[in-house]
């Protein structure tokens, strides 16, 4: 009988759902949303900032440069994928968030992260190369390659992605619409499902093992052999030239993955973790790396800084 499957159906997945912040801390939801809000509001300048000047200035259209471009647009879809919505819920402005909205919110949030993993990835090889085997490096850094790398990262976590839109509308939520969080993720909404979610909890396991847990490793793998290089160099200058190259990104990378792989860990494995920690936890990494990314590369890169400044001061005129 078709309309009875149909109403199987709806009332299987709820037509919406009720996020409530961080459970536990609702009287702090105001003060909360300070920080919040300027963090966000500093990661959105920054991060244009940084794209315009690299796009403008032809100086800047190298290699770690256009990563750096990348970098900043999977900053912004992170950030704004789910800092508005938290926001919103800070303020009592609108806590409902619709089933399909939820599902449209989790994939962006981590396909971002995904992205933004594969591009340090990127990075610390630009990094490695550059240092490593300084001859090649125009001719293994080309526009092409670059461009086939960006693509890489946005199609490696769609794959990624993908199937958890299909693993989340598979299962049974009976009435189940209370969400104990800021933003819509994966396992915050497979567990208000009430049937096993085991599929869902070792996909989430294996493509982070997988993703971001191979990415570190790969990462950790060229600084080794970056810092094994940089002391068979025979000038001290040409060492400290090295190591400020790299420290810049080893500053980002910490900042990145610390929050993630925490929240990640507490989540799974956490169980006398406070509630509020998780959450606290889970918009720390969608907020931190998006406003310190381009403060630490403007800090850090004496080229970059300049055209900064150079930018601000024409449009300070």
């Amino acid at each position: 009988h078709p309309t009875m499957a149909t109403l199987n159906q709806t009332s299987l997945q709820p037509a919406s759902f009720l996020l409530l912040g961080m459970a536990g801390l609702e009287d702090l939801h105001t003060w909360l949303s300070i920080p919040f809000c300027l963090m966000y509001i500093a990661a959105l300048l920054g991060n244009f900032i940084l794209l315009f000047v690299i796009v403008t200035e032809r100086s800047l259209h190298e290699p770690m440069y256009l990563f750096l471009a990348m970098l900043a647009m999977a900053d912004l879809v992170l950030s704004s994928s789910t800092v508005p919505k938290a926001l919103s819920v800070f303020w009592s402005l609108s806590k409902e968030i619709s089933f399909h909205a939820c599902l449209t919110q989790m994939f962006f949030t981590h396909l971002s992260f995904i992205a933004e993993s594969t591009i340090l990835l990127a990075m610390a090889f630009d990094r490695y190369v550059a240092i490593c085997d300084p001859l090649r490096y125009a001719t293994v850094f080309t526009h092409s390659l670059i461009a086939r790398i960006g693509l890489a990262a946005i199609a490696r976590s769609f794959c990624v992605m993908f199937p958890t839109i299909f693993l989340l509308q598979r299962l049974p939520y009976c009435s189940h619409s209370i969400m104990p969080h800021t933003y819509c993720e994966h396992m915050g909404i497979a567990r208000l499902a009430c049937a096993d979610i085991s599929v869902n909890i070792w996909y989430g396991f294996a493509t982070t093992l997988l993703s971001p847990g191979v990415d570190i490793v790969l990462i950790g793998v060229s600084y080794v052999l970056i810092l094994r290089a940089v002391f068979r160099l025979s000038s001290k200058d040409a060492q400290l030239k090295a190591v400020g190259t790299c420290s810049s990104h080893a500053c980002v990378i910490l900042m990145f993955y610390t929050p993630a792989f925490f929240s990640f860990f507490t989540h799974r494995f956490g169980r006398n973790v406070p509630h509020h920690v998780h959450i606290l936890l889970a918009n720390l990494y969608v907020l931190l790396p998006p406003m310190l990314n381009p403060i630490v590369y403007t800090m850090k890169n004496k080229h970059i800084r300049e055209k900064v400044s150079q930018v601000l001061f024409r449009t300070g005129q």
